[in-house]
């Protein structure tokens, strides 16, 4: 896809994350407020989470709002709340950090789990501010992916906690800002997290439906698909009435709505491959080799093409017969049974690629 950046990876390990309490046979659930408003409200919220299954109690303790006038949490009073919840209900608590003076703030009251939220891993100087905060300590910690579909900035978070010392590291995937259409709050755009899991086989890779969707009614879709791409955890907004709640409504469940929501999840068998599975996957190996000796064929005409315009003066680019190139492709994925939209991202890829190796200098290779 067009967004994507190279980046170099530190030679650096992070391990699974060792929640106390979480069997590997399910996802670990983190569910709460999306924030702390009041005692009776933390402390009501955190009891029925805990008698539901829910491994992690959160809530939003200071919340980031783009315009000014918005509720922007109630500050570190929240954290006595949640320490209260966490003797009644023996439920972990965990909170969003944004700043050093949030780190500082949540280290005193012995929080079990932080995260940073998409806004904060979009700012390299936020990062580096936070992880200078938590070096020499062991917490957790789990990452949320920037608001825009970004791999360096999410990844170089990653790094900048690892120069910092912390090695049990966890990632959020929340979605990200988009252009295009798309019915959730936040586009999923799946493709991304796998790739950092890639990139990071052994991390904990945390799904979070509620800022996703944006809706209660897409929570549940939304988390069976993240199980279904093997996500180790749940980060689900829930509060008591949400109705009533001062952030981010539409989006939260009641403790019982959770509680069917869970019931209805399906984890897939992790088992050795079987049946015809090897042998469709030999066949689609076969099939990207040829695509790739092909797009290199392809490569190599659009070179030809691009050397006579130079010769003859002519613009690189003509968009005339970009435009009709896109439309003639999308016409034709139609017509087969496939997406017109995937077809299209692939065929700008390869311009972009064309253009690329028009306009940059080709090396001096007689020296």
């Amino acid at each position: 896809m067009r967004f994507f950046r190279t980046f170099d990876l530190m030679n650096a390990t992070i391990g699974k994350l060792k929640l106390k309490g979480v069997g590997q046979e399910s996802p670990f659930i983190i569910a709460g407020p999306c924030a702390a408003e009041n005692r009776d409200q933390v402390l009501n919220t955190a009891l029925a989470l805990s008698r539901i299954g829910v491994h992690y109690f959160r809530a939003g303790v200071w919340k980031p709002r783009t315009r000014p006038g918005g509720f922007e949490g109630v500050g570190s009073i929240a954290f006595e709340w949640m320490q209260e919840a966490r003797e009644l209900s023996g439920l972990k608590i965990t909170t969003e950090v944004a700043t050093p003076r949030h780190v500082e703030a949540a280290l005193a009251a012995n929080m079990d789990l932080l995260w940073i939220g998409a806004r904060t891993t979009a700012s390299p100087f936020a990062v580096q501010e936070i992880a200078e905060a938590l070096k020499g300590t062991d917490l957790p910690l789990l990452i949320k992916n920037p608001v825009s579909p970004d791999l360096s900035l999410w990844c170089g978070a990653v790094e900048r906690f690892l120069e910092a010392g912390l090695r049990r590291i966890g990632l959020i995937h929340r979605g990200f800002s988009w252009i295009g259409g798309n019915s959730c709050r936040n586009a999923p755009l799946w493709n991304l997290p796998i790739e950092m899991r890639r990139l990071w086989p052994d991390v904990t890779m945390v799904c979070d439906p509620s800022h996703i969707g944006g809706r209660r009614d897409l929570v549940g879709p939304l988390a069976q698909q993240a199980l279904d791409l093997d996500f180790d955890g749940l980060l689900i907004e829930c509060h008591i009435d949400p109705d009533t709640a001062l952030s981010d409504r539409g989006q939260q469940l009641t403790p019982a709505e959770l509680e069917v929501t869970l019931k209805a999840l399906h984890r897939r068998k992790d088992a050795p491959l079987a049946g015809d599975i090897p042998a469709l996957r030999a066949r689609i190996d076969a099939i990207d080799r040829e695509m790739i000796a092909l797009l290199a064929n392809r490569q190599d005409i659009t070179d030809e093409i691009g050397r006579y315009k130079k010769s003859h003066d002519l613009p690189l680019l003509q968009s005339g017969r970009y435009s009709q190139i896109i439309a003639d492709r999308a016409k034709l994925a139609r017509e087969i049974g496939l997406d017109p939209d995937y077809v299209t991202a692939l065929m700008e890829t390869i311009h972009d690629e064309s253009i690329r190796r028009q306009v940059e200098p080709t090396p001096d290779t007689s020296l």
